[in-house]
């Protein structure tokens, strides 16, 4: 898969990779993906993301968006919602299951995360998604 889109990340998440995108210049590496690093080279390529890092920020969300509130999340059922630092080193927001959202306190910045592939929707409508969840 050449393509830098979302679509194409979107694509490998369904295939359960995390794809990442790396400036064969400076090396930095960019999670979503991009075709253009933020230093304006276009020398791009796609790599395996090992899908481990650590937790930067969170919150517990209670008035949801449509997508979550359509999968049963609500004020009654709140979801946590995190930045999660991957070990190569771009930060990306996720669902962070596996927590205990009745227990905000108990959930530690800096705890260690592994990626996990959540299904949504239905039929045609079906998509992968990422999460992350306590190692």
């Amino acid at each position: 898969m050449e393509a830098f889109t979302s679509a194409a990340y979107n694509q490998y998440l369904g295939e359960r990779e995390l794809m990442g995108t790396r400036c064969r210049v400076d090396g930095r590496v960019y999670l979503p993906p991009r075709a253009i690093c933020r230093e304006g080279h276009d020398e791009i390529e796609w790599i395996e993301l090992a899908g481990q890092g650590t937790l930067a920020a969170f919150t517990v969300v209670y008035v949801a968006l449509s997508a979550m509130i359509a999968e049963g999340f609500n004020r009654q059922n709140p979801y946590c919602v995190g930045i999660v630092r991957l070990a190569e080193g771009p930060a990306i927001s996720a669902q962070i299951l596996g927590v205990d959202i009745k227990h905000p306190e108990q959930i530690q910045i800096g705890m260690p995360l592994k990626a996990i592939y959540v299904e949504r929707g239905e039929a045609a409508a079906r998509r992968t998604f990422l999460a992350f969840e306590p190692v």
